[in-house]
């Protein structure tokens, strides 16, 4: 049967997350999530919540969180933006700053959202090769562009920039808008936001899901100078001026507010980080430096995605992109202390 409206819809190679396995009794390395809990002050959020409060539409200014996390960084609220997660801040920075018809620029290893974002909203691209080391080289980026995006440390590579590096990157780009995605920093590389009062093209993006063990509650924040925030504000105003719910703008100010327990939790999966990453190599694993939550490793021996389904069938769940340059690399997720122990066992019956 003809149907040609077919013809007339997006077709687009959508982004596709890590596995959500449907069975219990797994290890599941895959996503990147924090193995630990949220902190103390969100339990409590939860547990004494006011339902009564739904009925009525969320702060559209979401004043308290935004105050929290002006107060943690040194900024003011005006200089900050909220979002359903980090995706859904970038997805509006993209609508909001890459606009020109010049192609922006990021790495060809990264976050594979970008390419998707950028065929949805037909905004022009060009990827960057990395160096055969994983590394960026930046004089890669001193060219005509419409924007750069960078995620600091890099993913799925586990490699970072110093902030010298940000900033010299910072000043061969003032024409454009540059983007660092700090989806990973909390777990031992250095954040830009310091260099937002020197920089107005700079957009910092952070988020709750990796070092503040939120993926489950999407909440996603920017930092920038108030006339990127503001355009930001006007996009989002555009089409849903309510973007957070109000059990996530008190969760999320729980969690900001308990310092303690935040850097206490990076500070063990930086711990169990370095350690797997160790043991990891122990068993000949080529294992790339990473600052993140997450490793990033081969073997010159067994093929990645025979290690990935031998693992599988084990119960544990990493992460395989069958991607040029990455197809024999294979990304995994920090867990617990156990669970790295396990996979290491695992590795070894499967070595």
């Amino acid at each position: 049967m003809n149907k040609p409206f077919l013809d007339k819809l997006r077709k687009i190679d959508p982004y596709v997350p890590g596995e959500q396995p449907k069975t219990a009794n797994v290890i599941k390395l895959n996503a990147n999530e924090n193995p630990y809990p949220p902190a103390p002050g969100v339990t409590e959020v939860l547990r004494t919540f006011d339902a009564a409060k739904l009925a009525v539409y969320p702060d559209a200014n979401a004043k308290a969180l935004k105050t929290a996390l002006a107060e943690r960084e040194g900024l003011k609220p005006s200089q900050i933006f909220l979002g359903n997660g980090s995706d859904d801040v970038l997805a509006l920075a993209f609508q909001s700053f890459f606009c020109s018809g010049e192609p922006i620029l990021y790495p060809d290893i990264t976050y594979s959202f970008y390419p998707v974002w950028c065929d949805l909203l037909r905004i022009p691209y060009e990827t960057v090769p990395l160096d055969e080391n994983f590394c960026i080289n930046l004089r890669d980026y001193d060219k005509p562009n419409g924007g750069v995006i960078l995620p600091n440390p890099n993913a799925p590579t586990g490699r970072a920039l110093s902030l010298a590096e940000i900033e010299d990157l910072l000043q061969h780009n003032a024409d454009c808008v540059v983007i660092i995605d700090e989806a990973y920093v909390d777990f031992g590389a250095e954040s830009a936001i310091s260099l937002i009062e020197k920089y107005e093209n700079l957009l910092v993006v952070q988020t709750s899901s990796k070092s503040r063990s939120l993926a489950g509650m999407r909440i996603g924040y920017a930092f920038g100078s108030e006339t990127l925030i503001s355009t930001l504000e006007a996009v989002k105003n555009s089409y849903n001026s309510y973007t957070m719910d109000s059990l996530a703008l008190a969760v999320g100010e729980a969690s900001i507010r308990d310092e303690v327990y935040f850097r206490e939790t990076c500070r063990k999966v930086a711990a169990t980080r370095d350690r797997a990453a160790d043991e990891l190599r122990a068993l000949g694993f080529e294992v790339t430096p990473s600052l993140t939550n997450f490793l990033f490793a081969t073997h010159p021996k067994k093929a990645a995605p025979e290690i990935f389904s031998a693992l599988r069938e084990k119960g544990i769940f990493i992460r395989y992109f069958k991607l040029p340059r990455i197809d024999n690399h294979l990304r995994i997720t920090v867990g617990t202390d156990e669970q790295m122990d396990a996979l290491i066992a695992a590795l070894k019956q499967i070595l």
